[in-house]
């Protein structure tokens, strides 16, 4: 099957490129998938859920976490210019430099900022900015490595779990993901304004979602190698007796964000969004969706 073709090879390039992370009893790492950020226009799903996500990201980085970003994280599918988004949502972007500056960032590539594998136009967009205020180039991620795969590796019992976008195999996603782009970007960007669907996206097609999940889930009983992913929007952290397959879920929910936590060597699903207090004044407040689940509990 090409899709486990696809996530051993994620698996052994992230050996080969040595980016494996140790988890032991101090690791504290947020994970967010499907950010899917945009130009702040009407056909930006990431722009109702801006202020949900940088608070999170604020309190994160405040509490000394590492930012795994899962993929999709820029809409460059229906906006071309990272330029645009960048500028669209420069408060984000400050913060993410924050972390970045901290060596607390890993930015994976999907399928919907795919062209950031390519180093060259990487470095183009994410190295630097123009500061329309200063009138000036600065730094913005200089020299960052935007990976497809990582793995984290628990010191007390050996498991792995691989983190993957979770595209991997997907043939409209994945070789022909730029059939998907030009799609997207002269039909479906306009038609879901208007409530469409695009077929081919997991996200909407619940028959595609759930064959990318047993193909995973197929794998990992295999490999005895957990996956940690985005790209079907559905969040989802295992049973004790399921396979470890792990789900960030998206950033661009009607109401509100989900991720992930690690720590301390156990995962917790969470949800990050505006509710009212007993006197009606908004708030945003996490909520702890399912977890924790520990290496010790995983099998594999």
């Amino acid at each position: 099957m090409f899709g486990h073709k696809r996530l051993t090879e994620c698996y052994f390039k992230a050996i080969r490129n040595q980016d494996t992370i140790e988890v032991d009893d101090d690791t504290r790492i947020i994970f967010f998938s499907d950010v899917h950020r945009g130009d702040n226009s009407m056909s930006d799903e990431f722009a109702h859920n801006q202020n949900v996500y940088y608070h999170a990201l604020d309190y994160y980085f405040k509490n000394e976490y590492t930012y795994i970003e899962v993929g999709d994280g820029d809409e460059l599918w229906e906006y071309s210019k990272f330029s645009h988004i960048r500028r669209a949502h420069s408060d984000v972007f400050c913060l993410l430099k924050k972390y970045f500056d901290e060596k607390r960032l890993y930015y994976l590539f999907g399928n919907h900022n795919m062209a950031f594998r390519h180093d060259y136009i990487s470095k183009h967009d994410l190295t630097y900015f123009y500061d329309e205020y200063l009138d000036i180039k600065t730094p913005l991620f200089p020299g960052i490595n935007v990976k497809e795969s990582l793995l984290l590796k628990d010191r007390h019992t050996d498991k792995e779990v691989l983190v993957v976008h979770g595209h991997q195999g997907d043939f409209m996603n994945d070789q022909g993901w730029i059939i998907s782009l030009f799609l997207m970007r002269i039909f479906w960007r306009y038609m879901h304004m208007v409530g469409l669907r695009n077929p081919s996206s997991p996200s909407k097609n619940r028959v595609k979602r759930h064959k990318i999940e047993k193909s995973f889930s197929k794998w990992i009983r295999i490999n005895h190698i957990g996956i940690l992913c985005g790209h079907t929007h559905r969040p989802k952290l295992p049973g004790q007796l399921d396979a470890t397959y792990l789900n960030t879920g998206c950033c661009v929910h009607p109401r509100g964000i989900t991720g992930i936590e690690l720590v301390g060597r156990k995962f917790y699903l969470i949800h990050w969004s505006i509710i009212p207090d007993d006197q009606g004044r908004l708030a945003i407040r996490k909520k702890i969706m399912k977890g924790p689940l520990s290496f010790d509990e995983i099998r594999l």
